[in-house]
């Protein structure tokens, strides 16, 4: 299939009120990622790397920040005929409101996916950590002259929960669906056949597992059309299960790592594991690299420390310190004295001059990034933060919505969010 026939459209996502208070001044898409990423170069860099450079973002929620990045990031020479195009929410003669759910936000736009040539839609959510081949995809949709492919991942029947499921004929077609369903019964009714499950190569044979969607589809340019030539709203909800016993839908199993990066804790443990020996996702692949943009800052600074299993950022300095299985974005300052464990760090957009830094001081403001002799532990530092001396963090053995000085728990992860100043010797 000519890559010129397809067209990529990513979802920029609603509120993110499940990722607050890292979305409260950015939409999810756009949230810092392992060091020096944001989310949004996962999709993206999955398209370019299986040949697909004709992107639309949809978006509406704090997009200025990703808006931003996709600016001065994503520039394409004129011979190529590649993009990635903002499509932000707008007022036409048809709406005046915002999207309404993921197949509205696409329906909206239709007219202006109509301007290039295509005959396929690949859909893709901008909040998810993984890594795809969609010529794989691809070709299976045109082989099995389907309709509709979802790419679904196997789940083990105990981690279910808050995914859409499906039933999936020895031939990969879809013969059920069913969202987030709850009911026992119906999630052991859609568990993978034991023929199906014994042509798996990575899943496990022990537990029984489902397919779970994950929010990945290729759609035929005139299904698409006229799947949305309604009133639905969203597309695992309503227009998938609308589809069947009507279209030709089709599942692809995918067996490598996939993540969901929903919730404050989800975010936490993926950016985490990233620091182990071998990680789950592999950002060193030469082959499919991940795009992100070129800061052109200065090789990272650690003077005297103890460090195991980290990630640190460019143009980061880490001075007689302790750090621990955490990842440390770009501009990360730690001073002498500092204990870091499980510690997600996302650093800084900018520098401070020593006149700034001087006159902060003479306010009793904290310099950027962490002060002396502070203890951090499972704890997510977004950018920007002033974090004073002798400051303790931790969220052990406090409950779920602790707050003090602009620093909350949730999901039992401590979060100090974007700008916030925690005065010295603060002890949370």
């Amino acid at each position: 299939m000519a890559t010129q026939n397809v067209i990529s459209v990513i979802m920029g996502g609603g509120r993110g009120t499940r990722l607050y208070p890292l979305t409260m001044e950015r939409c999810k898409p756009a949230v810092p990622l392992a060091g020096k990423y944001r989310l949004v170069d996962i999709p993206i860099s999955n398209c370019l790397n299986s040949g697909l450079n004709r992107i639309f973002l949809l978006t509406q929620f704090h997009t200025a920040s990703l808006h931003r990045h996709i600016q001065t990031t994503y520039r394409f020479d004129p011979f190529g005929g590649g993009f990635v195009d903002l499509l932000s929410a707008e007022q036409t003669e048809k709406s005046a409101d915002w999207y309404q759910g993921t197949a509205d936000a696409v329906r909206r736009n239709l007219q202006h996916f109509r301007k290039f040539q295509h005959e396929l839609v690949l859909i893709l959510s901008g909040d998810q950590l993984y890594r795809m081949d969609f010529n794989k995809i691809i070709k299976q949709h045109l082989a099995t002259k389907a309709d509709v492919t979802i790419a679904a991942i196997p789940v083990p029947l105990s981690k279910v929960e808050g995914l859409g499921l499906m039933r999936v004929d020895d031939d990969l077609a879809i013969s059920e669906f069913a969202e987030k369903p709850k009911d026992p019964a119906i999630i052991n009714n859609l568990a993978i056949s034991d023929a199906l499950q014994s042509r798996l190569e990575q899943t496990s044979k022990g537990e029984k597992h489902c397919l779970a969607s994950m929010g990945i589809y290729v759609f035929n340019r005139s299904v698409l059309a006229e799947a949305l030539n309604n009133t639905m709203t969203d597309f695992g909800k309503e227009v998938i299960p609308s589809l069947l016993g009507r279209r030709r839908l089709f599942s692809h199993i995918f067996e490598g790592y996939w993540e969901d990066i929903g919730t404050v804790k989800a975010f936490f443990d993926a950016n985490l594991a990233l620091a182990q020996p071998l990680p789950p996702f592999n950002f060193f692949d030469e082959q499919s690299p991940i795009y992100t943009q070129e800061n052109y800052l200065p090789a990272s600074k650690i003077n005297k420390c103890d460090i195991d299993y980290i990630v640190i950022g460019d143009g980061s300095i880490v001075e007689d310190s302790y750090v621990k299985h955490s990842v440390l974005g770009i501009r990360s300052f730690v001073r002498k004295g500092c204990r870091l464990q499980d510690v997600v760090m996302m650093g800084a957009d900018y520098y401070e001059t020593p006149d700034q830094s001087a006159m902060n001081s003479r306010q009793g403001i904290p310099l950027l990034g962490l002060g002396h002799g502070c203890n951090i532990q499972g704890s997510i530092i977004d950018k920007n933060a002033r974090i004073g001396d002798n400051v303790k963090l931790s969220p052990a053995g406090k409950p779920d919505g602790t707050y003090a000085h602009g620093v909350m728990i949730r999901d039992g992860v401590l979060l100090v969010p974007k700008g916030c100043v925690v005065p010295s010797n603060t002890v949370l």
